[in-house]
């Protein structure tokens, strides 16, 4: 992957909570430890939290099968400063076995991104994202990765299921 900076400066003043239903509460706990690069700040039965410094967030998963993988949003992301970040946890994750999709210079959200998408063991989608061109004059082209638009997932949908059984 070519080396970019982020074409925006952030620095977080607040940081968001997500509260995801999960299935399998030391399947999500292991692939969160491996996507945060962080351990629990609280374990209980049933509930584990992350409070990671970097990406500023509050995440806790809640043992609730019945709900796990619904979703009420249509993906997560992680946003970093540099393709060298994105790099990072693709590997991150691939050592972990974990399928990934990495996408480069895609036009998603009227900016120019590089990313890698990884799903979490309750179907739960998520990017880890640099920003390389904060202004683009449409909403979604493909990048070398993919010839489908923006956030659409199906080859992850199909990487799922290859990983699956």
């Amino acid at each position: 992957m070519t080396s970019r900076t982020s074409a925006i400066a952030f620095a977080p003043a607040m940081r968001p909570h997500i509260a995801l239903a999960v299935s399998d509460v030391d399947a999500a706990r292991t692939f969160y430890e491996t996507l945060l690069q962080t351990a629990p700040s609280k374990v209980r039965p049933g509930y584990v939290k992350f409070e990671p410094e970097l990406p500023a967030l509050n995440l806790t998963l809640n043992h609730d099968p019945e709900h796990a993988g619904q979703r009420g949003a249509a993906h997560f992301g992680v946003q970093v400063q540099s393709t060298d970040a994105v790099a990072a946890a693709t590997e991150r994750l691939q050592a972990a076995g974990m399928q990934v999709l990495v996408e480069e210079q895609t036009t998603c959200c009227f900016a120019v991104q590089d990313k890698v998408w990884a799903i979490d063991p309750d179907g739960h989608r998520w990017e880890v994202f640099v920003v390389t061109d904060a202004d683009a004059p449409v909403h979604s082209l493909p990048g070398a990765a993919r010839p489908d638009a923006c956030c659409d997932t199906d080859q992850m949908a199909a990487a799922k299921a290859a990983a699956c059984c």
